[in-house]
């Protein structure tokens, strides 16, 4: 520990440096984040209202304000974390976790303009501001106090919004507004620009107090219908018919989102519709600081029933004694004028109180069966709770008392009153999928989204509510409520505001230590080992075993698999990620480099980089992420996991940018780069795979390292080929040849002169194209092959091999090409790879097509198809698909040709794969000419053959060409104009490239036509 004024070192028990003689506080106080609501208010021109004031008569003007506001914080269980001078800041849901911290918060709002407005001075006129987020929060210890502070955008929200009030009005932000809705009523006063926003953010104000229950809120949420409870409701049962010969009580007892509302008012209509009489109430969050107020709503149900009552017994407090009326009529808030109620020493009052509440009670069940349902007795004031207590232990036939309550808040009196306690659990697998169809629908193709939940959830019936409707809220699912499609794919389900509270409530009920090792267990993951804990958290055995013992009672994290090894998980995913979220950034961080430090000691996870990986991140540990995600990116590639592999190499490359710039760091970057080039590749992403070459080139140049230029240089050209143009590309690859042939490096200068070939066999120079491949495949097919760093010989041998093969099905050299597909095969089948086998199975289909053989092309074609979309060779899949189509549309197949070809060109055009775009736009402009479009056809060719020509593709402006003459109709003196100029292009393209078919082609196509001069006739 060091002092924060002088930096020396001091012991931690110290008050006070010895060398500079500084009060010592903690530098870094203990913080977490919190999901909260702010209140930010202030006295409106306060300057004004004290201008003129001597200080002291400035502070009694303002006093009465301040005071009034922290009183109305305080009564709803805010915390103030600041007084502003006119004003202050208040949080709601910290330091203890409140699931209800936005209702408070916006009943606190409420009650602080009725107090300020309430000091009968015309002149203080108060604005508040409520906002819900995220924030850290953390305790700020001096020399003679404590203060909670918050920090995070959230709060300046809050003051936004705070500034923008009118005069006594309260403004809220949506995503408080969203879960204080029913237990307040809302205006919506649309969009506002609001200073340090770049967007106007949608503002509600608070019009007043909603009247209804928390029951009838979340009642009017709930999507979906009542299911199972099976066992409880026996139980529920046997307790009512056992009513007849005395008093029965039952606690429902379970945490917040179980269902112990659902169940009791469902069970009580029954009863109701049975004949019974129904007398029900509900604690408040919001009353717990009002005496009384519990019994208030008690009483208030019991007089709305006998005035109900058929059987006209009229008012129940009618034969009571004087004193018992008086006591009722005094939680009633009723006028007394009686002077023996105010004789009455305080403990006698609440005595007649108690005893008049019972006797009501009595009456009622004296007459009919009688069920009084109370809820959420964790939030019972506690004047009512001895009340209470004698209401539930009551010796009376006919009489049902039905409880509910969070476990943190059972009353003490629930064993003296010998209540039968239920405790519920999560739905079973069964009905928590049941209750999913009811609310996304039956359809089979949701299965997999249910099951998800299901897992997420742990079946807990208010957190699978929440999670459906937070997707259908983000648009993930769509349609109407049963009957709910997925659009898109979903890679978190989350944790919806309305829930984190509860969640965080459950966790706040755990010791300091507990809450260690469940943050601990949190970056693990949801599954870990006894074992594993045990060597990153470093506590005695005893104290170990004792709090896993605490937590897996409460359900957070149990024990699982005693037979096969000691292992823990968490109950639901959702408890991990709210733990794991709570944690400052600097907790996490310590945590991540514990366990990586341990698991690159014992070597747990030696051959899993991508675990390692994802610690070293977390941790910031830079350079040992750099070094696992390289080895994550080379595990991926080595299983044809391209996607994952590019992801990794990604993050390989950004963690090794964050360590200290030296030549030797930029010298790995660039290698780094050069090797993940494969990764991007194959996964389709050609502008980041030009990126690559651009940096990677970038970076030789600041170092001066022309090896390494070169090889950028090299990756770049590859790129080219794709994105840019061919005469760009030519012009590019031709000069990277002539410096890897000066640099003498063989590897490179492999891979720079497959690249070049396959820029010219682009821009339609076939013969030069085929030269070039094969010096690359000579070099490659003899004793001593080279291939550049992330490419095995072998592997650049199939694309060479595959290059040269196209050339010669292009110029009409098939047995050439023949050869050449045979070797590709037989290395594919040796190596075994997913990439060499479908680059053998493009140049196989194509080959079968150059021989007239659609039916064999189409088969060897759809294999490489289902293999490139499996393994997410993206690069390969428009080119496939477009040969696929070419197949199926020279067998006369022309519905399927269209719509592969039409996959084709998107395809195409997402990767970025010019070329790609073009083929297919040609083909499927045949395709949709055979199915009788012929001007959409023309269409597509002129475009198509317009590109090509800008471009520099002459070789597919020739094949263009050659498709309009074919699809336009020589039905007129223009059209057979066109049709002759067509194929007299083609005929001079083709002949200058090489493509010997494409040319006869036209030839016999033109020489079947009559011409008289330059027309057809």
């Amino acid at each position: 520990m060091h002092c924060v004024a002088c930096q020396s070192t001091i012991e931690p028990g110290d008050r006070w440096c010895p060398i500079c003689g500084a009060i010592t506080r903690r530098s870094d106080p203990d913080s977490e984040r919190r999901f909260v609501t702010i209140l930010r208010a202030d006295v409106i021109d306060s300057t004004g209202l004290v201008a003129e004031l001597e200080p002291e008569d400035a502070v009694s003007r303002l006093e009465p304000a301040l005071a009034a506001m922290r009183g109305a914080v305080r009564q709803f269980g805010g915390i103030v974390s600041k007084e502003l001078g006119d004003g202050l800041a208040a949080v709601f849901g910290a330091p203890i976790a409140d699931d209800n911290h936005a209702p408070l918060a916006c009943h606190a709002a409420i009650e602080l303009v009725r107090r300020v407005a309430g000091l009968g001075d015309p002149g203080l006129q108060v604005r508040v501001g409520l906002h819900s987020g995220h924030v850290v929060a953390y305790m700020v210890a001096s020399e003679f106090s404590k203060v909670y502070e918050i920090g995070g955008a959230a709060q300046h929200l809050a003051a936004r919004l705070e500034a923008e009030a009118e005069a006594n009005q309260i403004y809220v932000s949506e995503a408080c507004q969203k879960l204080a809705d029913g237990h307040v009523r809302f205006e919506f006063l649309g969009g506002k620009a609001l200073r340090g926003f770049s967007q106007p953010l949608p503002v509600y104000r608070i019009v007043g107090a909603s009247d209804l229950s928390s029951w009838r809120v979340r009642r009017a949420r709930s999507i979906s219908r009542f299911v199972d409870r099976t066992m409880e409701r026996a139980l529920l049962g046997r307790a009512a018919e056992r009513v007849g010969t005395g008093r029965q009580t039952v606690l429902l007892l379970g945490d917040a989102g179980i269902g112990k509302s659902r169940l009791a008012h469902e069970f009580a209509q029954e009863l109701k519709a049975d004949g019974w009489r129904l007398i029900d109430a509900e604690c408040s969050p919001n009353l717990q600081g009002a005496p009384f107020s519990t019994l208030k709503r008690l009483l208030l149900s019991i007089l709305d029933a006998a005035a109900r009552n058929p059987d006209g017994s009229g008012d129940p407090r009618g034969d009571r004694p004087l004193i018992q009326r008086c006591a009722l009529d005094a939680v009633l808030d009723l006028p007394i004028s009686e002077p023996q109620w105010t004789e009455l020493e305080p403990h006698a009052r609440g005595r007649a109180i108690s005893d008049a509440s019972c006797a009501i009670v009595e009456s009622m069940t004296r007459h009919h069966r009688t069920v009084v349902l109370l809820e959420d007795l964790h939030w019972i004031d506690r004047a009512s709770d001895a009340v209470v207590a004698a209401i539930a232990s009551l010796q009376m036939p006919g009489l049902l008392v039905l409880l509910t309550s969070r476990p943190n808040g059972m009353p003490v009196w629930i064993a003296r009153c010998r209540a039968e306690v239920v405790a519920m659990r999560p739905l079973d697998d069964d009905s928590g999928l049941a209750m999913l169809a009811d609310m996304l629908g039956p359809s089979v193709a949701n299965a997999d989204l249910k099951n998800r939940i299901i897992s997420h959830t742990a079946n807990v019936p208010l957190f699978i509510e929440e999670v459906c409707r937070g997707l259908k809220d983000s648009g993930t699912l769509r349609g109407q409520w049963g009957d709910l499609a997925l659009v898109r794919p979903i890679d978190e389900l989350g944790i919806p505001t309305s829930i984190q509270g509860v969640i965080a409530a459950r966790l706040d009920r755990v010791s300091r230590q507990e809450r260690s090792l469940l943050q601990i267990a949190a970056a693990l993951g949801s599954r870990l080992d006894v074992a594993m804990l045990r060597k990153i958290a470093k506590l005695p055995e005893e104290v170990l075993q004792d709090s896993l013992a605490a937590l897996d009672r409460t359900e957070l994290l149990v024990r699982i698999d005693r037979d096969l090894g000691d292992a823990l998980e968490f109950r639901h995913e959702m408890v991990r990620q709210v733990t794991y979220d709570a944690m400052v950034e600097k907790v996490r961080e310590d945590i991540h480099a514990r366990i990586l430090a341990t698991f690159e000691t014992d070597g747990t996870c030696a051959d899993e980089p991508d675990t390692l990986c994802y610690h070293a991140v977390r941790a910031k540990d830079w350079q040992k992420a750099f070094g696992h995600g390289t080895d994550a990116g080379r595990k991926s590639l080595s299983r044809s996991a391209f996607a994952d592999a590019a992801n990794y190499f990604e993050i390989a490359m950004g963690s090794l940018d964050k360590t200290p710039m030296t030549p030797l760091r930029e010298a790995d970057a660039i290698d780094l780069r050069m090797e993940a080039r494969a990764a991007f590749i194959a996964s389709g992403h050609v502008a980041e795979w030009l990126d690559l070459g651009k940096e990677a080139a970038r970076r030789a140049d600041a170092i001066d390292d022309i090896g390494r230029k070169v090889a950028a240089m090299t990756v770049g050209s590859g790129a080219q080929n794709f994105y840019g143009t061919p005469v760009d590309a030519v012009a590019v690859g031709e000069e990277v040849v002539r410096l890897a042939e000066q640099w003498g490096n063989p590897g490179w200068l492999n891979l720079a002169r497959y690249g070049l070939g396959q820029a010219y066999f682009l821009v339609g120079r076939y013969r030069d194209a085929e030269r070039t491949v094969a010096r690359a495949h000579e070099q490659l097919a003899g004793p001593e092959p080279r291939a550049p760093i992330g490419t095995a010989p072998k592997n650049l041998l199939v694309l060479c091999c595959m290059m040269k093969s196209f050339t010669h099905i292009i110029m009409g050299e098939l047995d050439a090409a023949e050869r050449l597909q045979q070797q590709a095969a037989a290395i594919a089948e040796e190596t075994n790879r997913p990439y060499d086998r479908v680059a053998a199975a493009y140049s196989g289909g194509w080959l079968m097509l150059g021989r007239n053989d659609p039916a064999a092309a189409a088969a060897i074609l759809e294999q490489g198809f289902v293999l490139a979309q499996k393994h997410g060779i993206r690069l390969f899949v428009p080119v496939l698909a477009c040969h696929l189509g070419m197949a199926y549309l020279e067998q006369g197949l022309f519905d399927r040709a269209r719509g592969m070809l039409a996959e084709a060109r998107e395809e195409a055009k997402a990767v970025g794969y010019t070329s790609a775009v073009l083929r297919s736009s040609i083909y499927l402009a045949l395709a949709t000419s055979r199915l009788g479009d012929t001007q959409a056809a023309q269409n597509m060719l002129r475009e198509a053959r317009n590109t090509a020509r800008q471009q520099g593709f002459s070789g597919l402006e020739a094949e263009a060409l050659f498709g309009e003459a074919t699809v336009t109709p020589p039905s007129s003196a223009e059209n057979k104009a066109a049709i002759l100029s067509a194929l007299r292009v083609t005929i001079a393209i083709a002949s200058e490239s090489g493509a010997l078919p494409l040319r006869q082609r036209a030839e016999a196509m033109l020489n079947e036509m009559p011409v008289r001069g330059d027309e057809l006739t």
